[in-house]
């Protein structure tokens, strides 16, 4: 089989199957490859590794996967891709295709079977409408996970990296870098696509943390008190917090305890840290043990 990454190969095949690209599967394939290089370079792959790739289209990614990794699980959603994935994948051997909704599947069990429970390495060029529920679907269910190497929107990989008092910054921000060390290796221009996409996108590597920046009592508190924060940016963070009706506290107790923090009661959340988010949760853990 010919290489995917050469775009005659990949408009071969998808003559060759009549396939037509599906909208609300948000599909472009990949068609360069220096780029498949970087990606693969960026993830680290080695003959001793297991890798989940997800959406693998119509295997362009797969086979230099394939080429590098001990064993290949590639889930991918769209049913008419799979005789295009057992054709373009005939030759190796170290990969299964499952037909299946990522956000579905038990990665747990995945690692437990294909890497004896130890982290495993995800790779994918993922829909970009998708990308936020997929990455916080990895990170928030705690499945073992060494690092996630990623495609997505060039401004959602900036997003994933900024510090606050940016226009940025906000709640993908603080999950990103609470649970992950993010660091963008490569940019990509709509040409190296198939169909183009309208934006420019990047490849972004997100290393697990093996132990978290900061310290939290209640991780779940504290992400709803900063997905309230920025609900409303404009809005100081009292006022964010106070009209989500995520916390059963006045105006009064939350100002106190910003200033228990040594922070202005006008504050916005952009403005805040992760740290000062953890120290914030924390103080509001103590002093509210009937938060909803």
């Amino acid at each position: 089989m010919a290489s995917l990454g050469n775009p005659q190969n990949t408009i071969a095949v998808l003559q060759k199957y009549q396939f037509r690209f599906q909208k609300k599967f948000g599909q472009n394939f990949l068609i360069d490859p220096h780029v498949l290089e970087k990606i693969i370079a960026a993830a680290g792959i080695t003959r001793e590794d297991f890798v989940l790739e997800i959406g693998p289209g119509i295997g362009t990614m797969t086979q230099y996967l394939c080429e590098k990794a001990r064993e290949v699980l590639a889930v991918e959603i769209d049913q008419a891709l799979l005789p295009i994935l057992a054709d373009t994948l005939k030759e190796y051997e170290n990969v299964e295709v499952r037909n299946e909704d990522i956000l579905k599947v038990d990665i747990n069990q995945v690692a437990r079977e294909k890497n004896d429970g130890k982290p495993i390495k995800v790779v994918a060029n993922l829909p970009y409408y998708i990308t936020t529920p997929i990455i916080m679907g990895l990170f928030e269910s705690h499945v073992p996970i060494d690092s996630i190497t990623v495609m997505v929107q060039k401004e959602v990989a900036e997003r994933m990296q900024v510090g606050p008092g940016t226009k940025d910054y906000g709640a993908l921000s603080l999950a990103v870098q609470y649970y992950a060390r993010p660091e963008v290796v490569a940019n990509v221009p709509p040409n190296c696509f198939l169909p183009r996409p309208n934006v420019g996108s990047a490849v972004i590597r997100l290393t697990r943390h093996k132990k978290t920046p900061v310290q939290v009592e209640n991780e779940k508190l504290m992400f709803q008190i900063i997905r309230a924060s920025f609900n409303q940016r404009r809005k100081t963070l009292i006022n964010g917090l106070y009209n989500s009706g995520v916390l059963l506290l006045s105006k009064d107790e939350l100002a106190q305890v910003l200033e228990k923090l040594g922070l202005s009661a006008n504050i916005r959340g952009e403005a805040l840290s992760l740290e000062q988010f953890a120290a914030f949760s924390n103080l509001i853990q103590e002093k509210c043990s009937i938060c909803k």
